[in-house]
Protein backbone atom coordinates (compact mmCIF):
# COMPACT_ATOMS: atom_id res chain seq x y z
CA UNK A 1 0.00 0.00 0.00
CA UNK A 2 1.54 3.53 -0.91
CA UNK A 3 2.03 5.82 1.59
CA UNK A 4 -0.71 8.04 1.02
CA UNK A 5 -3.24 5.29 1.33
CA UNK A 6 -1.55 4.69 4.51
CA UNK A 7 -2.06 8.01 5.70
CA UNK A 8 -5.70 8.17 4.87
CA UNK A 9 -5.97 4.87 6.38
CA UNK A 10 -4.26 5.61 10.03
CA UNK A 11 -4.24 9.35 10.13
CA UNK A 12 -6.06 10.60 12.54
CA UNK A 13 -5.52 7.47 14.62
CA UNK A 14 -7.45 6.08 17.18
CA UNK A 15 -6.16 6.20 20.76
CA UNK A 16 -5.70 2.23 20.71
CA UNK A 17 -3.75 2.64 17.29
CA UNK A 18 -1.48 5.56 18.84
CA UNK A 19 -0.57 4.28 21.91
CA UNK A 20 -0.21 0.47 20.90
CA UNK A 21 2.43 2.38 18.43
CA UNK A 22 3.99 3.99 20.75
CA UNK A 23 4.53 0.90 22.69
CA UNK A 24 6.37 -0.19 20.02
CA UNK A 25 10.01 2.29 20.16
CA UNK A 26 10.66 -0.85 21.99
CA UNK A 27 9.72 -4.58 20.76
CA UNK A 28 7.13 -5.60 23.35
CA UNK A 29 4.25 -8.39 23.06
CA UNK A 30 0.93 -8.03 23.66
CA UNK A 31 0.44 -8.06 27.51
CA UNK A 32 3.62 -5.78 27.51
CA UNK A 33 1.73 -3.50 25.33
CA UNK A 34 -1.14 -3.38 27.54
CA UNK A 35 0.85 -2.76 30.73
CA UNK A 36 3.24 -0.01 29.15
CA UNK A 37 -0.46 1.69 27.93
CA UNK A 38 -2.05 1.66 31.55
CA UNK A 39 1.32 2.85 33.09
CA UNK A 40 1.95 6.08 30.12
CA UNK A 41 -2.07 7.02 30.77
CA UNK A 42 -2.01 6.18 34.80
CA UNK A 43 -4.56 3.82 34.40
CA UNK A 44 -6.89 6.17 32.56
CA UNK A 45 -6.88 3.49 28.93
CA UNK A 46 -6.84 0.00 29.86
CA UNK A 47 -6.71 -1.43 26.47
CA UNK A 48 -9.12 -5.18 26.56
CA UNK A 49 -6.61 -7.73 25.09
CA UNK A 50 -8.93 -8.57 22.40
CA UNK A 51 -8.44 -4.83 21.36
CA UNK A 52 -4.57 -4.98 20.96
CA UNK A 53 -4.80 -8.63 19.06
CA UNK A 54 -7.08 -7.57 16.65
CA UNK A 55 -5.40 -4.20 16.43
CA UNK A 56 -1.61 -5.76 15.66
CA UNK A 57 -3.01 -8.06 12.98
CA UNK A 58 -4.47 -5.58 11.21
CA UNK A 59 -1.40 -3.37 11.74
CA UNK A 60 0.77 -6.23 10.71
CA UNK A 61 -1.29 -7.36 7.81
CA UNK A 62 -0.70 -2.88 6.64
CA UNK A 63 3.32 -3.31 7.44
CA UNK A 64 2.89 -0.82 10.14
CA UNK A 65 4.34 -3.24 12.66
CA UNK A 66 5.91 -6.75 12.12
CA UNK A 67 6.61 -9.92 14.36
CA UNK A 68 10.37 -8.99 15.94
CA UNK A 69 10.98 -12.88 17.81
CA UNK A 70 8.32 -15.59 18.38
CA UNK A 71 9.46 -15.97 22.34
CA UNK A 72 8.29 -18.94 24.80
CA UNK A 73 4.41 -18.57 23.14
CA UNK A 74 5.03 -14.67 23.19
CA UNK A 75 4.95 -12.65 19.85
CA UNK A 76 6.89 -9.97 20.17
CA UNK A 77 6.23 -6.85 17.49
CA UNK A 78 8.11 -3.83 16.76
CA UNK A 79 7.12 -0.91 14.55
CA UNK A 80 8.13 -0.57 10.92
CA UNK A 81 10.00 2.98 8.87
CA UNK A 82 5.92 2.59 7.48
CA UNK A 83 4.68 2.56 11.13
CA UNK A 84 7.41 5.34 12.07
CA UNK A 85 6.55 8.09 9.16
CA UNK A 86 2.48 7.18 10.35
CA UNK A 87 3.45 8.32 13.86
CA UNK A 88 5.26 11.10 12.55
CA UNK A 89 1.97 12.49 10.71
CA UNK A 90 0.58 11.64 13.69
CA UNK A 91 2.45 13.51 16.29
CA UNK A 92 2.57 16.85 14.15
CA UNK A 93 -1.42 16.42 13.90
CA UNK A 94 -1.32 16.56 17.55
CA UNK A 95 0.92 18.98 18.13
CA UNK A 96 -1.23 21.44 16.26
CA UNK A 97 -4.29 20.11 18.20
CA UNK A 98 -2.54 21.01 21.42
CA UNK A 99 -1.52 24.44 20.09
CA UNK A 100 -5.10 25.50 19.13
CA UNK A 101 -6.65 24.19 22.63
CA UNK A 102 -4.17 26.27 24.48
CA UNK A 103 -4.65 29.21 21.93
CA UNK A 104 -8.35 29.32 22.57
CA UNK A 105 -8.78 27.67 25.68
CA UNK A 106 -9.41 30.69 27.35
CA UNK A 107 -12.58 31.41 25.37
CA UNK A 108 -14.38 28.45 26.74
CA UNK A 109 -14.07 29.11 30.25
Amino acid sequence: MDTQKMLKKYVPMTETAFYILLSLTTPRHGYGIIKHVEDLTAGRLILGSGTVYGTLTKMQKDGVIVVFADEQRKTVYEITFTGKQLMTQEIQRLKELHQNALTFEEDFQ
